[in-house]
């Protein structure tokens, strides 16, 4: 007897309704087992165990750090109908990171899905395996020597500006950083140089400061999280909508205009060929070039790609520069030998720009640049939801589906990896100091098959940075790692910007 539409309407949605049902029922169940596991005492039904963690970011950060020791190497968070698991040993950020099974991004990374959308960031599966194997030859090593010019033409701005203002007691590095590397990323990210004389880039930098200042907002405030909570108990809603409209449309303006202009261009097929074009090749020609040959990627998807390298090749960069900075101020000692290493390498050529493989021969200067980011890793966290079932080091079972963050900052302090931890010292980085450490205990830039795709590109743009501030100042101290105060933010900052002195050198 043939089934009636109403019928076959109605089974439908039967079998909806017991999806959803059993959909339910596993998050219940999983929120459950996680809730079970240690971890602050709960409090009430709305906040979960959220709020013993402060209601300010430089509280939350300080308080987190006190749990993460109370309760090594695992505990839970629990806020409004949303979990969350934190594991602090390398050996458990092994089996995450490790396995291709948990590449789904956390939860949390929902934040910025409205500016970012599902650029090499936030996506996962084929997307993500699309989009990694188009940008990757984007920082070949040939690609990288193009980039060297730029970093060296706008370090020689950021030391004019320096230059101007070292008479005063101080200076706030990370507003003078911030231009910086604004204006590197733009022109090695879309070809485009940032001059911010103009309107719109003026509107741009602003639109980046603001929506910096509002997802950190609402990173803390996980009712505001979803639009729906960010709509009622977010006073910056249309301040985010228009900030993320002046982005996009920026990115989609340079998008076109390059694309008038556009000339396809053949990438090395080799690791030992040279890239030997006189035209600086930047992202957005790759990514152009792919558009044309019939790769998947459509205009809008280039956007995500360059809004996503626009915000982390140059927040995580000025903030591991501004440490970085801090850090010689206070270590006299390291200052100088830095300074002595490129006395060493550059030799008559001490005042000319760096070129490529002379930063390359500067090994202590980047064994700092390590340790400055384990001290202050730029990406401080992860977040990953589990792809299946995961029975931790520690003896733990966590179900899948739950959002596991990865807590790199205190593991980077941890005595047992690190014998006293807090100390700034490079050598901990010499080859025969790290051939015995768990190959997961440093990971600023992530580990496995998601690692950091532009971590060659930030060592590099660093070290043109500092090989620039190192011959021309003195750092002396100002702010201290004991004075200044670290908040919970989508990357590692300071509640007041960092303070160094610059005495130029006779």
């Amino acid at each position: 007897m043939p089934i009636s539409l109403s019928h076959l309407v109605l089974l439908i949605l039967i079998l909806y309704l017991i999806n959803k049902i059993y959909a339910l029922y596993i998050y219940v169940k999983n929120y459950i087992i996680v809730q079970k596991l240690p971890g602050p005492p709960r409090g009430g039904i709305i906040m979960g165990n959220i709020a013993g963690f402060g209601n300010t970011a430089e509280a939350a950060f300080e308080n987190t750090l006190k749990i993460s020791k109370e309760f090594y190497p695992i505990f839970s968070v629990h806020a409004v109908h949303l979990t969350s698991v934190f594991v602090l040993s390398p050996d458990d950020c092994e089996l995450i990171l490790s396995n291709p099974i948990h590449n789904e991004k956390g939860f949390m990374y929902k934040l910025i899905h409205k500016w970012l959308r599902f650029g090499l960031l936030t996506s996962f599966g084929t997307k993500w395996q699309t989009r990694r194997k188009i940008l990757t030859p984007a920082f070949h090593f040939s690609i990288l020597q193009q980039f060297v010019s730029v970093f060296n033409e706008q370090a020689e701005q950021l030391i004019e500006i320096l230059s101007a203002e070292c008479n005063k007691s101080y200076i706030k590095v990370n507003s003078v950083l911030t231009q910086f590397t604004l204006k590197t990323i733009s022109e090695t990210a879309m070809g485009t140089k940032l001059e911010f004389k103009n309107k719109k880039d003026q509107a741009y930098k602003k639109a980046i400061y603001d929506i910096g200042e509002i997802l950190a907002y609402r990173f803390i405030h996980p009712w505001c999280m979803a639009e729906i909570g960010n709509l009622l108990f977010n006073s910056s809603f249309f301040k985010e909508r228009k900030a993320v409209n002046i982005l996009h449309q920026f990115t989609r303006e340079v998008i076109e205009e390059k694309e008038k202009n556009f000339v396809d261009t053949d990438l090395p097929k080799e690791e030992h060929d040279v890239y030997k074009g006189k035209r600086k090749l930047a992202m957005l020609d790759l990514l152009l070039s792919a558009k044309k040959n019939g790769r998947i990627i459509d205009n809008e998807g280039i956007r995500e790609e360059v809004d996503t390298f626009m915000f982390e090749g140059h927040d995580t960069i000025t903030t591991a520069l501004s440490f970085m900075l801090m850090l010689l101020a206070n270590n006299k000692d390291v200052q100088e030998r830095i300074y002595s290493e490129l006395v060493e390498i550059f030799g008559e050529n001490f005042n000319e720009n760096p070129t490529y493989n002379e930063l390359q021969n500067l090994k202590y200067l980047e064994r700092c640049i390590k340790e400055s980011l384990r001290l202050y890793p730029s990406v401080f966290f992860m977040a990953r939801n589990l792809g299946e079932d995961l029975k931790t080091a520690s003896g733990y079972l966590l179900p899948k589906g739950t959002q596991v963050v990865m807590y790199i900052y205190p593991m980077h302090r941890n005595p047992d990896l690190y014998p006293d931890p807090d100390k700034f010292d490079p050598d901990r980085f010499l080859p025969e100091n790290c051939q015995h450490r768990h190959p997961y205990a440093y990971i600023p830039f992530s580990a496995g098959s998601r690692n950091c795709i532009g971590q060659k590109f930030a060592i590099l743009e660093m070290k043109v940075v500092l090989c620039a501030i190192l011959r021309k100042f003195f750092l002396e101290p100002v702010d201290t790692p004991q004075s200044i105060v670290l908040i919970i933010d989508i990357i590692l900052r300071t509640k007041d910007e960092i303070k160094v002195k610059f005495v130029p050198r006779d």
